[in-house]
C-alpha cells in the first residue's frame, strides 16, 4: 500500500482538545486516522457555510447513526487547513458561531 503525503497540514483552534474529549474514542480514532487525512489531502471536497459563517467549509460524516461535522478554514497560501470544530451535529453550527 503506497501512503501519500497530505497536500495540505493540519492547525487546530485550541477548543478542538475538549471537542474530541467528548467523543466516544473509536470514532475519535477514526477522526484523526481517517477523516482528517481524508480532508488534508481535499479540503474542498466539503460544504461551503453561507451567511455569518461564510468561508468556513463544514465536513459532514455520520457514525452509528449520529451525524458529525468537521469544520474549518482553508489557507491556500500556506497550504494549512485551520480546524475550528469537530462535535456532533446539534447545535453545531450555534456552538460554531461562538467559537469563531
Amino acid at each position: 500500500m503506497k501512503f501519500l503525503m497530505p497536500k495540505f497540514k493540519d492547525k487546530y483552534h485550541p477548543g478542538v482538545k475538549k471537542d474530541l474529549k467528548k467523543i466516544d474514542k473509536p470514532i475519535n480514532l477514526e477522526i484523526k486516522n481517517f477523516y482528517i487525512p481524508k480532508i488534508l489531502n481535499d479540503p474542498y471536497n466539503s460544504e461551503e457555510l453561507k451567511g455569518d459563517l461564510t468561508g468556513i467549509r463544514s465536513y459532514h460524516f455520520k457514525q452509528d447513526n449520529v451525524n458529525y461535522r468537521i469544520s474549518y478554514l482553508i489557507y491556500d497560501t500556506e497550504n494549512i487547513v485551520y480546524i475550528l470544530m469537530i462535535r456532533k451535529r446539534e447545535n453545531f453550527y450555534k456552538i460554531l458561531r461562538r467559537r469563531f
